[in-house]
């Protein structure tokens, strides 16, 4: 026996036999707690009631979602006996409790940040950095242009998301040194897979890499790029012939490369809900699984090769909850396919959704994203993209981009996620809400089946407009503040500095990248590539191969996706989904406020008329401060008017836009009626609001006296500012 097989049998004994004296004195005294008599629920609720001094419970302990789904204000066991997990364990079963029976304890999620610099060069030494500071995977993003396989000379803004990539000479520079042997790599390719394949796996031959070594994404997802831009290059029935012989083709030669990719980042980006993001992204799979099918592919192979990519919310344990309800659907389909029960496993990656970040107040991304990841490693997700919190606004730098990977490394090393195996698992409140969320996505799911699925959806528009409807909800909670944005529609910095664009200088990028194709193309036997070429377009399945050696001849990115494309039918088009942020309506508003300052030297001003002294004015004139400021408006405040003459003369001497009347209920009905006439005639062309609701049986004498508008909890803050805006010219 070996010194260190020797050392392993000690360690075990040593182990055994302190296991064996915890249990001998695990015998502690029973500690009576009669002295403490538990609280009944209507006792608990009576003590919320008294406590909420008049307002009512249904309303304020229940919570509603986007999803349809109402949070209970406490959850009980009684409740959740029958869907609490008693003899499952992760890796069991449905997967609801995890895809792995010892969850990141053996394996850890994969720590992949995304890599986005312009120039194959550049990124190719920012992969390796991130490497080196602990990404464990190599995320290469691609650049629009090289998403829809476009020839960087013909691109209209090259690197505007990512790497530019055109020829097999990028490709090499891009991947060079890369510890491809050791850690996977995820690239996004677009609506098909097969011209980054031909471009990538041409390099790695050339390199002399072992390919089944390879391990990652190399990914293509059609129909969400119809969904994204509403029309592709090439119909779908010929984008499924190129993902079948992708999918033939890496089990052949590269079988730790997934080349499906399904992303939901459309129907995130464009506002739906977490159950809509869910169910259409699981139809979109569905759709691929049929395709693949059809083509000769078994279930188990087709299932393997394909990826999911999810966006983690704002709501926090609605994000736990999808991803746990997500697992077990997928394997109920799988399975309903005739999927082993290893097919039956969902590969999970997940970023933060942009669609929850802000321009303005950018450093509270940090903390957005920070929650996201944790709801999505207790939900249990494979692999995680932190993003930087500045992406709303720019490309990464090393600050933000440090700052991003550093939160997944500190979650790992020093907050011991590592550790627990399905965290949430007994949880009542996330098993009620994992069982909620998937009652309601395999509902979801089977109305767009029911329609003949995704593709058939989104031609006839169902999900654009489901998508449209909630994304307008969203808005109408932001403008109320119901949805609270801090530094956008709430907490506004006035004294913030928008983050520089650090806008890149796109004629030069572009007289560069053409230099370095061209040079490049420039000792290309033509007569080669076109011969190559022509080998593509009669590949047939064997398309991948043909088109490695297409790219290793000299091909671009573009000329084998022409190749791959021609003869195809026309290309079906559907109603795109734009991409949108919550917060995107408070930053155009604020904007030409800035705009408007900086040109005219000018801005809305709002007179405070506080009346009293500051302990009954304050809380008024602090809540509307807030309000007003939000459009970047000067507030004029002060401490307070004994008389509404001096309020008023204070007002006239101001040459207030607008004037806010700020005081307490009870002394409203006294300081109205007196004061808005007087502000009426000292600003005859200002609005003049009154801060706080009027009751209903005060409203017509307010209104009579000359109020205007009322600045409440329950007013319209984008409205009454963009009134404001429209008043003083600012907007036509």
């Amino acid at each position: 026996m070996s010194n260190e097989t020797s050392g392993q049998a000690s360690s075990e004994l040593d182990l055994q036999a302190i296991l064996k004296k915890a249990e001998q004195q695990t015998n502690f005294p029973d500690v009576p707690l009669d002295e403490f008599t538990p609280p009944t629920y209507e006792e608990w609720k009576e003590a919320c009631i008294a406590l909420l001094k008049g307002a009512p419970f249904e309303k304020k302990m229940y919570t509603k979602t986007y999803e349809g789904i109402t949070f209970d204000p406490m959850y009980f066991r009684k409740d959740t006996e029958e869907i609490l997990p008693k003899g499952s364990f992760p890796g069991m079963g449905d997967f609801l409790r995890g895809a792995q029976e010892s969850g990141y304890v053996g394996k850890p999620w994969g720590i992949a940040q995304s890599c986005d610099e312009t120039l194959p060069k550049e990124n190719n030494e920012l992969l390796r950095h991130e490497q080196e500071k602990g990404s464990t995977i190599y995320n290469i993003r691609l650049d629009s242009a090289s998403i829809a396989a476009q020839d960087v000379r013909e691109a209209e803004v090259p690197g505007d998301e990512g790497v530019s990539v055109t020829t097999i000479d990028d490709m090499h520079t891009l991947l060079d040194g890369l510890k491809l042997d050791f850690l996977p790599f995820y690239i996004y390719a677009g609506a098909s897979a097969v011209p980054m394949l031909g471009l990538a796996m041409g390099t790695l031959k050339a390199s002399g890499k072992d390919l089944k070594k390879l391990r990652g994404i190399l990914g293509a997802n059609p129909i969400g790029e119809l969904a994204e831009h509403g029309k592709n290059a090439s119909s779908l029935e010929k984008l499924y012939d190129e993902m079948a012989a992708g999918v033939k083709w890496v089990k052949e030669h590269a079988p730790g490369v997934k080349t499906i990719f399904v992303r939901s980042d459309v129907f995130s980006r464009g506002g739906s809900n977490d159950v809509q993001e869910a169910a259409y992204t699981l139809s979109m799979a569905v759709s691929y699984l049929r395709a693949l099918l059809e083509r000769g592919i078994g279930i188990d192979d087709a299932a393997k090769q394909i990826a999911f990519g999810f966006s983690m919310g704002a709501n926090f344990f609605l994000q736990i909850a999808k991803l746990r309800a997500l697992r077990p659907i997928w394997a109920q389909i799988v399975e309903a396919f005739g999927g082993s029960k290893d097919a039956q496993r969902m590969y999970i990656h997940a970023k933060p959704a942009l669609f929850f970040k802000t321009v303005y107040d950018p450093y509270v991304n940090m903390l957005r994203n920070t929650t996201e990841i944790f709801s999505g490693v207790v939900g249990g997700l494979d692999s995680f993209e932190s993003s930087p919190f500045d992406e709303p606004i720019r490309k990464g730098d090393e600050f933000s981009r440090r700052i991003a990977r550093n939160v997944q490394i500190i979650l790992q090393e020093e907050f011991g996620l590592l550790q627990p195996i399905d965290p949430a698992g007994g949880s009542w409140a996330v098993e009620t809400l994992t069982k909620q969320m998937r009652e309601k996505i395999w509902q979801e799911f089977q109305s767009i089946e029911a329609k003949g699925g995704i593709v058939k959806a989104l031609q006839e528009g169902y999900p654009q407009e489901a998508i449209s409807t909630v994304l307008e909800s969203r808005f109408k909670a932001a403008e109320l503040r119901r949805d609270r944005i801090v530094g956008n529609n709430m907490y506004p910095n006035m004294t913030e500095q928008l983050l520089d664009p650090r806008a890149e200088d796109v004629e030069e990028i572009k007289k560069q990248r053409k230099a370095d194709v061209e040079a490049y193309l420039s000792d290309i036997d033509e007569a080669f590539k076109s011969e190559k070429l022509k080998a593509l377009r009669e590949a047939g399945e064997g398309m991948v191969d043909a088109a490695i050696q297409a790219a290793q001849a000299g091909a671009t990115i573009a000329e084998i996706a022409q190749a791959l494309h021609e003869g195809s039918r026309e290309a079906e088009q559907v109603a795109p989904i734009a991409p949108h942020r919550w917060s995107e309506r408070f930053e155009a508003l604020r904007k030409i406020t800035e705009n408007y300052k900086a040109e005219k030297d000018d801005n809305v001003k709002i007179f405070l008329a506080n009346m009293g002294p500051i302990p009954q004015h304050k809380a008024r004139a602090d809540f509307t401060t807030g309000f007003l400021q939000v459009g970047a408006f000067e507030v004029l405040g002060n401490n307070g008017f004994p008389t509404v003459d001096e309020a008023a003369a204070a007002a006239k001497e101001s040459g207030a836009d607008a004037v806010v009347i700020c005081s307490t209920d009870a002394t409203y009905p006294e300081i109205v009626p007196a004061l808005a006439p007087k502000l009426h005639e000292a600003l005859p062309q200002a609005t003049v609001f009154l801060a706080g609701a009027a009751p209903a049986d005060l409203v017509e004498t307010y209104n009579k006296a000359g109020i205007d508008e009322y600045i409440s909890v329950r007013a319209n803050c984008y409205k009454i500012l963009q009134l404001l805006q429209k008043k003083k010219g600012m907007i036509a």
